[in-house]
């Protein structure tokens, strides 16, 4: 069963796309965190980080590049921005698709919440 990211690069379902090719696409979130809030996506259906392969080091060094690119787009690249893989449950993965968040637009605080 295709992953809802596999779906939109299909476009079985609608997105903002900022940016595609033939490997990675970049959606706005729908439910942003930030003031600016991008997901950076490989065509290639990678469950989550841990299970990257070694020969897809050149594909996750793409995904940095194309965040790069859209954090300039956007105007968020001076400022600055957080990029962020979560893995599994507890990383808080939702979607069992590997993907990059970008993020930005405004101060974000702490990485993680103090205990």
């Amino acid at each position: 069963m295709a992953t809802l990211f596999e779906r939109i690069f299909a476009r079985e379902l609608p997105a903002e796309e900022l940016y595609r090719d033939d490997d990675i696409i970049a959606i706005r979130d729908i439910h942003p965190r930030a003031r600016t809030h991008v997901l950076i996506i490989p065509r290639k259906p990678i469950p989550s980080s841990d299970d990257v392969a070694d020969e897809d080091a050149p594909l996750i060094g793409r995904l940095f590049l194309v965040a790069r690119d859209v954090a300039r787009r956007e105007g968020i690249a001076q400022s600055g921005y957080r990029l962020i893989f979560n893995c599994r449950e507890h990383g808080g993965q939702e979607v069992p698709h590997l993907h990059l968040h970008l993020v930005g637009g405004e101060p974000l605080g702490p990485m993680v919440a103090r205990r």
